[in-house]
């Protein structure tokens, strides 16, 4: 077995202000496994799963766009793409990080690898919604989900470059980071993608805002699309094969991007394609709950376009709410909901992502 990945424990490396070699790394995860929290014993496990002689680790993927399934990820792949983020975000040795997502998910692993191999200072936090509630010290690079960001505004000065990944950053998520000094991205990445490929800026000063919107691919990686305007990725210092997603995006270059939605939920309703998506973007400053766009059958349009909202019903809001909808100038009149729907709770992923497809189902069950 290829033992490559021993020598990528860089001499800076820390974890939670100790400096750990190889050894002293083993002890640690058997610690953390034994004797820690929850949050520590995922981490353990993650690092023995390093230090062992396998040439690769067993990753969950979220189950956002389909079932949650188990891949295989090469730890060369992970070391490469550790290498590309330190390049993208020029975060070099010494950089001191904050790991606030769980370890038993991609991203919280790349954290943890992106500090043994480029020679991160880490701290460990258990990872919840508010992660900097206890934060007392500035940290130079983080990674949330944007539940957590929403929750960290008031204290996000503490983190000076935030990369926010595993879910859509809502427009009104992004006005608020507006004029703030933390250097905030999006990324865009999937587990078979070993993380994040591409990232954008959403908080850029004035001079920067030509671009704004667009994916910007992170080294060693090539973008193009397929006949369904679907993003294709070659990256194969991250993955052995081209990666053909099923995310509709408008490319601008081989190295840049502006996603549109999931293929798998465009609608097609009398014969317009309509991207939920898009539609969710331009209602987001109208609707203070969690939301999202689908559609039912219909038999004049072939499907209707629906709203389903996260909350109880409330006939007020829901006639303000409609009336807002039909004098929102920017949707069109094929973007406007035929009907809107209220459930006290969505189905999530385990990690708090809208299972949009077992919500659907609750809304048929009960009204169709």
């Amino acid at each position: 077995m290829s033992t490559f990945y021993t020598s990528e424990i860089h001499d800076n490396f820390t974890i939670n202000k100790h400096s750990l070699d190889r050894e002293d790394l083993k002890r640690i995860a058997y610690n953390f496994i034994k004797e820690g929290e929850v949050y520590e014993q995922e981490v353990g496990n993650f690092l023995m799963d390093w230090l062992n002689e396998k040439d690769y680790i067993i990753v969950q993927t979220s189950g956002s766009t389909g079932k949650p399934k188990k891949i295989k990820v090469f730890k060369q792949h992970m070391v490469n793409s550790a290498k590309a983020t330190g390049k993208f975000f020029k975060a070099k040795e010494d950089t001191t990080a904050l790991l606030c997502l769980p370890a038993c998910y991609i991203a919280g692993k790349m954290m943890l690898v992106r500090a043994m191999v480029l020679g991160w200072k880490i701290d460990l936090i258990p990872p919840k919604t508010n992660p900097l509630d206890t934060v007392y010290e500035q940290y130079d690079f983080c990674a949330m989900v944007p539940l957590q960001l929403d929750n960290s505004l008031n204290r996000l000065h503490l983190i000076k470059k935030l990369i926010v990944g595993g879910g859509t950053v809502s427009e009104h998520l992004k006005e608020l980071v507006q004029g703030l000094k933390t250097k905030v991205f999006e990324t865009y990445g999937m587990t078979e993608t070993v993380s994040h490929i591409a990232a954008r800026r959403i908080n850029p000063k004035k001079k920067d805002k030509k671009d704004i919107g667009f994916f910007r691919a992170l080294p060693n990686i090539t973008l193009s699309t397929d006949e369904r305007n679907c993003l294709i990725i070659k990256a194969p210092q991250l993955n052995n094969e081209t990666i053909i997603t099923n995310d509709v995006v408008e490319l601008k270059t081989y190295k840049k991007f502006l996603w549109k939605g999931r293929y798998d939920n465009v609608i097609n309703s009398g014969g317009v394609k309509l991207y939920p998506e898009e539609i969710e973007t331009k209602l987001q400053l109208l609707i203070d709950h969690r939301f999202f766009i689908s559609s039912l059958p219909d038999n004049t349009f072939g499907d209707k376009l629906v709203l389903i909202i996260e909350s109880d019903f409330d006939k007020v809001a829901y006639l303000s709410l409609k009336e807002a909808i039909h004098n929102l100038n920017i949707l069109n009149k094929f973007e406007i909901p035929k009907k809107i729907f209220f459930i006290p709770q969505f189905i999530e992923t385990n990690n708090g992502k809208i299972q949009r497809s077992m919500t659907l189902d609750i809304i048929k069950k009960e009204y169709m």
